[in-house]
């Protein structure tokens, strides 16, 4: 399918547009989330879009929710989206749209890591810790951790750094209830997507989740979810500590940014067409290595 960079619709009301996905009402309780095929590195969204990137997206987090939906509530409502739009759009959104709940967000990046790597790796280096959370010295790049750490993120406006946080600031936030729910949440799911990924040869390295609270006060898991634009998938035939392993997932485009003279800040330098199909390759990867 051609590359969607940004979704124009006109049957129903824009209510914003993020880093990747345009979000649209569908009455007042729920949302049309469309996967555009954007690709943002490093907090900068680039020009370049990657084709079947939302597609990709779209069916993962479809597949994810189902299988672990016995954890926490989701978003999903499981009406088409075809049916939400006039017939001249519904190619815009078919395969890469969701009819989702509409929930009050919850202003935190619920992360997951299982190894130490990315920025994590970054933070362990020059304090010895992950977001507040101490772990033993002489840890590798890309090292298994003990047990799987809750890290979470501030999050930040388009275009800005989330910034990683200790449980402290969580709970600051929102309460200890809550700030507690989200980690023992995020753990779990993190742990049951790991176990299955395993049995298919794949490493979940690390992962971010998003949550939001329904009218009732309940929490919903929404938003993308273990996806590669949010999640370090690594082979696991090929995985060595000590190194950053690569991944099925946008990483191939941080590495090839990082390599480049450039500050991360926008604009991001065009990517190059055999970087851009081979990323395209990558994410499609995923969905065929995972079964899903």
């Amino acid at each position: 399918m051609p590359a969607l960079y940004q979704s124009t619709l006109k049957s129903l009301p824009l209510l914003g547009r993020g880093k990747v996905r345009d979000m649209y009402a569908v009455g007042d309780d729920k949302l049309l989330i469309v996967a555009s095929d954007r690709l943002s590195a490093f907090d900068v969204i680039l020009d370049d879009p990657i084709p079947g990137k939302g597609a990709v997206l779209t069916h993962l987090t479809e597949f994810w929710l189902q299988k672990l939906a016995s954890i926490v509530p989701n978003h999903a409502t499981g009406i088409d989206p075809l049916t939400v739009v006039s017939p001249e759009e519904q190619p815009l959104v078919k395969d890469r749209a969701m009819v989702v709940k509409r929930l009050r967000p919850i202003m935190v990046e619920c992360v997951a890591r299982g190894y130490v790597v990315g920025s994590g790796w970054e933070e362990y280096q020059k304090t010895g810790a992950i977001c507040g959370i101490a772990l033993p010295a002489g840890l590798q790049q890309a090292q298994k951790l003990a047990q799987p750490i809750f890290t979470p993120a501030a999050k930040a406006e388009v275009g800005e750094h989330d910034v990683n946080v200790s449980f402290d600031y969580v709970v600051d936030q929102l309460g200890q209830g809550l700030a507690e729910k989200l980690r023992d949440t995020t753990l779990a799911l993190y742990q049951a997507a790991a176990d299955y990924a395993a049995t298919k040869g794949i490493i979940i390295a690390d992962t971010k989740f998003e949550f939001g609270l329904d009218e009732q006060g309940q929490l919903h898991l929404m938003d993308e979810v273990l996806t590669p634009d949010s999640s370090r998938f690594w082979d696991a035939s090929t995985y060595q500590v000590g190194s950053n392993p690569p991944s099925f997932d946008k990483q191939f485009v941080r590495d090839w940014l990082a390599a480049q003279d450039w500050d991360k800040t926008a604009p991001a330098p065009r990517l190059p067409q055999t970087v851009i199909e081979q990323t395209a390759a990558k994410y499609a990867e995923a969905v065929t290595r995972l079964g899903a």
